[in-house]
């Protein structure tokens, strides 16, 4: 993984905040010794094979998720969370997306956040609830990277800077509208290239090309501290921004080149400018402070552009679904492969401020992706917003199992009527 890990995030709306994960490499353990036969490195970014799905259906003889376990740590934030996703189904837009393979269809997926909210709200023992969802709900299994279903967990936040709409000796590094000639899938929102007067399309400038001319002169949106700050935002996907004169503004991905990634901190790790087991956003900030210009080479390394736009911050921060996100209830995955909006189930560990570890079996919401996250051993946690938040992001680094639960086609219409109505809460 990488500190600045999610590039590029993408499919993400406008109002989309969100993420990155600071280690670029999981840390070392301490007392282990490596043995002399070296293990393969884990293919995470390991793409499906033709005809291949993300997801398989559990039989009668498989091992199920631990529902007792996500019953017992459920929270009030589940409930806001199975709201936004409904507010999201609700959407004409969402159903373009629909049916998902031969797993799911719109209704089907709409009428499953109903049902799972209602038992949540219903039921008072552990027992009938694992009873009573089990009876509602199909379960599906995501394979992971290596077809048994490992995947790897990493996390991301919402981050807030200073900023300011003018440049200033303070603030001299920008952030850029959309240009109008970056061409994008219109469904998907995948970028495909600079769009040129005749109406084909050529591989937009990469970051070290758009920094050395004034391509995107003139498009400037804001201005922040340092190429860093930029950097990151640009990484994040969005930002809260507080201006010189008090008044906070809020900016959110708005497209991206079509240009690769290649990962900061793997990059300094590789160069030897930050040991591998001290690798973290702090690092990459001391050394900045230390040498700018050594880690502005690695940064131009990463061809990928990432363009915003300002936009209300009632909802911020928002995911690619453009509802709100949840703190430790959203999960950001790869929608080519996972279907939109629905309800899963994370097991893993998760780290905790005093950078120990804990077992993390969560009912979570798919509702976020990101530019890294593009391969079914792949998933991302939103931590939640601010410094805290990012001490958590950064130190997420864990493989586990994901699930999906599909409401069984028989309970679709009993519910369906009742997924028409507005979400009671926030």
């Amino acid at each position: 993984m990488d500190p600045i890990a999610h590039p590029c995030r993408t499919l993400r709306p406008s109002t989309m905040a969100v993420a990155v994960v600071l280690l670029a490499v999981p840390a070392l353990l301490p007392g282990c010794k490596a043995k002399e036969t070296v293990e393969p490195t884990p293919d995470y970014a390991r793409q499906l094979g033709p005809g291949e799905s993300a997801l398989r259906r559990l039989g009668p003889n498989d091992p199920l998720p631990d529902i007792a376990a996500a019953w017992r740590d459920r929270d009030t934030f589940l409930l806001d969370a199975a709201d936004q996703s409904q507010r999201w189904f609700l959407a004409p837009s969402s159903k373009q997306f629909f049916p998902f393979e031969d797993i799911t269809t719109h209704e089907q997926a709409q009428a499953g956040i109903v049902a799972f909210r209602e038992l949540l709200l219903n039921t008072s023992d552990e027992n009938t609830f694992v009873n009573e969802f089990l009876r509602l709900f199909e379960v599906y299994q995501s394979v992971g990277y290596n077809g048994a279903g490992v995947v790897l967990f990493t996390g991301y936040y919402s981050p807030e800077f200073r900023a300011s709409p003018v440049r200033t000796p303070e603030f001299g590094a920008p952030l850029y509208r959309r240009p109008a000639d970056l061409a994008t899938d219109p469904v998907t929102g995948t970028p495909l290239g600079r769009r040129l007067p005749d109406g084909t399309t050529m591989p937009y400038a990469t970051r070290a090309e758009i920094e050395d001319s004034n391509l995107l002169a003139g498009t400037e949106l804001v201005w922040v501290e340092d190429d860093l700050s930029a950097y990151i935002i640009q990484v994040n996907g969005s930002a809260k921004l507080t201006f010189p004169d008090g008044s906070v503004h809020y900016i959110g991905y708005a497209g991206k080149t079509d240009q690769p990634y290649v990962g900061l901190g793997k990059s300094l790790v590789e160069a030897g400018l930050i040991p591998k087991d001290r690798i973290s956003l702090s690092a990459i900030r001391d050394l900045y402070r230390r040498d700018p210009e050594a880690v502005r080479q690695y940064m131009r390394r990463n061809a990928c552009y990432v363009f915003f736009q300002e936009y209300d911050g009632g909802n911020w921060p928002s995911g690619s679904l453009g509802v709100r996100v949840t703190e430790h209830t959203t999960l950001a995955t790869d929608k080519r492969i996972y279907p939109r909006g629905g309800l899963v189930f994370v097991d893993t560990q998760a780290i905790t401020f005093a950078r120990g570890s804990q077992r993390f079996q969560r009912f979570m919401f798919d509702q976020d992706t990101g530019g890294a996250i593009q391969a079914p051993g792949r998933a991302d946690i939103f931590m939640g917003i601010g410094p805290s938040a990012e001490i958590l992001a950064g130190g997420q680094y864990a493989e586990g199992t994901l699930y999906y639960f599909v409401l069984r086609p028989e309970y679709v219409q009993e519910y369906l009527a009742k997924a028409r109505g507005t979400p009671r809460s926030g």
